[in-house]
């Protein structure tokens, strides 16, 4: 009898091994295609494109005013193109801490300004080794720039002594040709620069007065205003004739214009 046992133990040993093992084969079958498929799905998320960027500029908040804030929306186009879309808010640096002398600040009433601009890009394909945003790109642009403020000021000159209030609007259209490069890091954050932005610009300024003056005392008040403002906006020397702002408190011209940007943002 205990030898039919162990004869009948040892087959039914073999009966559950072999199921066992044919069980663990089945699992593996099973397992394999699904693995394939997550591999498979998780390449194809890798490989998305990212065919949009939103960017802010951190240049001109620094070089022109801390009340310059733009944001900017890229979006990429076939055969490495691109078009891009900016806007925000812009206003004329504070008339503080001034070397000019006799012509004080009593109050500011308003401050108003914006910014919209764009340009279309081509990524140069034979200079770059990955497709855009990446890499060197050139194209035209256009940026238009609205600025108004309006200033109660402490007047103490030669012909006038007391407060004059001034409304001050100036409104600059560029057009455009730029060269500039982006960088990608990690394929979601993105540096744009703009590194050379020459353009033919119309610069419109005028100063409205609301308070009675007699043209000398016009005079004076303008030609103290034509040196805080060059003192405040980058640029304005070389674009504004004194002598005809001096007189009138208005100015019209066409003349050479510049962009250089640096952007920093994000892919998605």
């Amino acid at each position: 009898m205990q030898k039919s046992h162990r004869i009948i133990i040892i087959i039914v040993a073999l009966f559950f091994i072999c199921n066992f093992k044919v069980y663990s084969q089945d699992e593996e079958v099973d397992i394999v295609p699904d693995t394939l498929e997550e591999d498979t799905l998780q390449i194809k998320t890798q490989k998305k494109e990212l065919k949009n960027t939103v960017l802010i500029n951190v240049t001109n908040p620094i070089l022109i005013s801390s009340n310059f804030f733009t944001v900017t929306y890229e979006r990429i186009l076939p055969n490495s193109q691109s078009f891009s879309i900016s806007t925000g808010s812009f206003s004329i640096p504070r008339f503080l801490n001034s070397n000019v002398d006799s012509l004080g600040i009593k109050t500011s009433k308003s401050d108003k300004g914006f910014h919209i601009s764009g340009d279309y890009r081509f990524y140069l394909k034979k200079l770059n080794k990955y497709g855009a945003p990446r890499g060197v790109y050139i194209g035209p642009y256009y940026a238009y720039n609205h600025l108004s403020r309006g200033t109660t000021w402490n007047m103490d000159g030669a012909t006038f002594q007391g407060n004059v209030n001034s409304d001050i609007k100036i409104n600059i259209h560029t057009l455009g040709f730029e060269l500039g490069y982006q960088f990608v890091f990690w394929n979601r954050l993105a540096v744009d620069l703009i590194l050379l932005g020459p353009g033919y610009g119309n610069y419109n300024i005028k100063a409205i007065l609301n308070t009675s003056l007699t043209p000398d005392q016009e005079s004076e008040f303008f030609k103290k205003l034509n040196d805080y403002l060059q003192e405040k906006i980058p640029g304005f020397e070389q674009v504004i004739d004194p002598g005809e702002f001096n007189r009138k408190g208005t100015f019209d011209t066409w003349t050479l214009g510049y962009r250089y940007t640096i952007r920093v943002g994000l892919r998605f």
